[in-house]
């Protein structure tokens, strides 16, 4: 049996083991009054969410990412070769991350290019968060009910314009003779039109534009079922308004920060759109190198590669921060 053979064989393993385990739960579920799954649902809903969810993530998520993964560990071959004796388990594509093939060297474009990546996308990840928690909490706490629901409408309405006109869009608003400089030069703030694209800040507004809702919806629903009376009861105290934020709504806000934060890095890291439209001609993003391995060159034993190697630093990166800030992996998705 071939390695790719095996990644449509380990779903139906993981499938029974979740069953015997769900099993064995309800066998030793001592709890009178707790309803099952079907009670709960009734058996053709239940049905229905259980072949939805099966569905979701076997084959859009699990089969692809494990498929990506046996793919990573093979040589490239043309398809008249695959599964012949050449087709052989190797770490070759992960040593070609860390060292060059042609002289031994390490693979600094590529590495860097991981690192700036992340980077960036750290960056983006505050600059929602620093856009957004405000806007949240007067969404959640202070805002009239009229006020939100505008505010929620004028958030939505412009991404219901695809990611990649949006994109384009913010190209001409930041181009060399876009709006933004000739407004900057008929005010007399500069004399020469500012390379908005070139230096990267193009990147940093499209991607912090492009996942705004991402990290609103999870504060506005973790602040707005704060209890407006601990705030209040913290204003007779004499806290000052910092330390409301800090010592009150925070903290009961830290599973939403913790989603929304985790969404937004996540979703930057594995962007392609906006830095392609949007990013300096120096600029080098790791998810273009992915796209070129796997369209430009058909390499997609090292493409897959380095996708993996993305979303393990990826994962990695959030476990420790959700470790710092301590907060559980359960408390981001409830």
């Amino acid at each position: 049996m071939s390695s790719r053979a095996f990644v449509f064989i380990v779903p139906i393993i993981i499938i029974a083991i979740f069953w015997a385990m769900a099993k064995f739960e309800y066998r030793n579920n001592t709890d009178p009054t707790r309803k099952g799954f079907f009670e709960r649902n009734g058996t053709v809903l239940g049905i229905v969410f259980i072949a939805l969810v099966a569905f979701w993530t076997l084959c859009l998520v699990g089969l692809p990412y494990l498929y990506m993964v046996v793919e990573s560990f093979h040589p490239q071959l043309p398809p008249t070769k695959r599964g012949g004796p050449d087709d052989i388990l190797t770490i070759a594509q992960y040593q070609s991350f860390l060292l060059n093939k042609h002289d031994a060297g390490i693979n600094w474009l590529h590495i860097g290019s991981l690192g700036f990546t992340i980077f960036v996308s750290i960056i983006v990840t505050a600059l929602n968060f620093c856009i957004c928690y405000p806007l949240a909490y007067y969404m959640a706490q202070a805002g009239a009910p009229q006020k939100v629901r505008l505010l929620m409408l004028c958030l939505i309405v412009p991404y219901w314009v695809n990611e990649i006109l949006r994109a384009f869009a913010l190209r001409l608003l930041l181009a060399s003779k876009g709006l933004i400089n000739q407004v900057l030069m008929w005010s007399g703030f500069t004399d020469v039109p500012v390379d908005f694209l070139g230096n990267n800040t193009g990147l940093y507004v499209g991607l912090s534009y492009a996942y705004l809702l991402v990290m609103m919806f999870p504060l506005y629903n973790a602040i707005e079922s704060l209890d407006k009376n601990q705030i209040e009861a913290a204003r007779d105290l004499g806290a000052p308004w910092w330390r409301i934020h800090k010592d009150v709504v925070i903290p009961y806000a830290k599973p939403g920060i913790a989603s929304g934060c985790t969404m937004v890095f996540m979703l930057s890291a594995g962007s392609l759109a906006a830095p392609q439209f949007l990013g300096g001609p120096r600029m080098l993003w790791f998810t273009a190198i992915i796209y070129d391995f796997f369209f430009q060159n058909f390499n997609w034993a090292r493409g897959a590669a380095y996708a993996f190697i993305l979303l393990a630093v990826c994962i990695a990166l959030v476990m420790l921060l959700l470790r710092l800030f301590k907060v559980s992996l359960g408390e981001t998705i409830r």
